[in-house]
């Protein structure tokens, strides 16, 4: 079985191709490609929903069509009748440029016949998430395949199955016995901030999520004020290593000791916003490069701190066997430094995404599908059948 996969939740456009094997238990990685927004976004300081839009719509053809030509498959001529068209051009009415390009390339070129196709349908931005799912429905009507809907944190918890060489292998995926339950997941990203009981593959229960800013989402508007472009939280990080404890910058440690799983960040940005421009008011409105790594350090230190204490205390709850740290925060290399002090102290596995995977991509989206198949937790769209974008999707 060959199966395609999108991911347009937030601002990364991405296609990727897996192959079954015959038993289902694993696939090979036949295409995985990833165009970014960063740039295009960095200008407003973060993303921008309607153009993050806009992009998606434009990089989908030519990504399909990349995966198409770079993959070692058989391909052949699929013909598409006015019916086909009509159905194809009606479901993608509002991007009607997508539809022409998409049109063209099924008409003019050989492609690898698909079996299945997966598609994020939520949590992210509801116009960026709309584009991918009417991409999907669009190309199940080409090949008459069906559709399965897929939960984009649910890629990210199982990002980390995925093998360092995954692209050269023949089975992508670890086998999946090789993992014990209960397992926490913590899912760190500019969008989500969750503390996640893992029960089995398919079977979560979320125990506390941020109840305003995301992490990553604190990371890019502290480095805003200390005058980096975005995306901050990795400039936060290099201009942390030059930081050192001082006695005049400290900042609070929000609901650390609150008793339950959920966090806050949005008043320790706000500590981060005060203490600047009290240093700007003694300075003459300047801030030098030493205090930028001060702050930094502290900031970065205090987020670790609320993320360690309230992590370890779902392990010890729990009494979970491994600990999943997934999402594009999870590239932070001070932050997971930390995790593995603590996890070596109890003896537990730490299981991390490749870096590759940290991020929004479409290969995590296909794992978690595929999943969902071997788990036989599937719900099929007929072909080009109706889908709901939902931005606030939970697991």
């Amino acid at each position: 079985m060959k199966i395609l996969s999108i991911e347009t939740s937030c601002d990364e456009t991405a296609i990727s191709i897996i192959e079954t094997n015959k038993d289902m238990t694993n696939f090979k990685v036949i295409s995985d490609l990833v165009i970014s927004q960063i740039a295009i976004h960095a200008e407003y300081g973060g993303v921008f929903p309607a153009l993050a839009k806009r992009e998606h719509a434009k990089n989908l053809v030519p990504l399909l069509e990349q995966s198409f030509s770079k993959a070692d498959l058989k391909k052949e001529k699929i013909n598409l009748n006015d019916d086909k068209i009509n159905k194809i051009n009606k479901i993608l009415e509002r991007e009607q440029e997508t539809s022409k390009e998409l049109i063209n390339l099924i008409n003019t070129n050989n492609v690898i016949k698909i079996d299945l196709i997966m598609v994020t349908y939520g949590p992210g931005l509801a116009p960026a998430l709309w584009v991918g799912i009417n991409f999907a429905r669009a190309l199940s009507i080409i090949f008459d395949c069906p559709i399965l809907p897929v939960n984009h944190m649910e890629g990210h918890i199982t990002s980390i199955l995925l093998k360092s060489n995954y692209k050269k292998e023949k089975e992508a995926i670890l086998p999946i016995s090789n993992f014990q339950f209960p397992m926490i997941a913590l899912l760190i990203s500019g969008g989500h901030t969750q503390i996640v009981l893992v029960k089995n593959w398919g079977d979560y229960e979320i125990l506390g999520e941020t109840i305003d800013d995301a992490v990553g989402e604190a990371f890019d508007k502290v480095a805003r004020m200390l005058g980096m472009k975005y995306p901050g939280g990795p400039k936060i990080s290099l201009a942390a290593l030059n930081g050192k404890e001082n006695k005049n910058i400290k900042f609070p440690r929000p609901m650390l000791n609150s008793g339950d799983y959920r966090f806050s960040f949005s008043g320790l940005k706000t500590s981060v916003r005060y203490k600047i421009e009290n240093i700007k008011k003694e300075d003459n409105d300047m801030i030098n490069n030493q205090t930028i790594s001060d702050i930094s350090y502290e900031f970065e230190n205090a987020v670790a701190d609320v993320l360690i204490k309230k992590t370890m205390n779902a392990i010890n709850e729990y009494s979970a066997r491994g600990l999943i740290i997934g999402g594009g925060v999870s590239a932070n290399n001070f932050i997971i430094k930390q995790f593995k002090k603590e996890i070596n102290r109890i003896n537990i596995e730490l299981y991390l995404p490749e870096k590759q995977m940290c991020g929004d991509n479409s290969l995590m989206i296909a794992t978690a599908g595929f999943i969902d198949l071997m788990n036989k937790k599937i719900a099929f769209i007929s072909h080009g059948g109706k889908i709901n974008a939902i931005g606030n999707l939970k697991l």
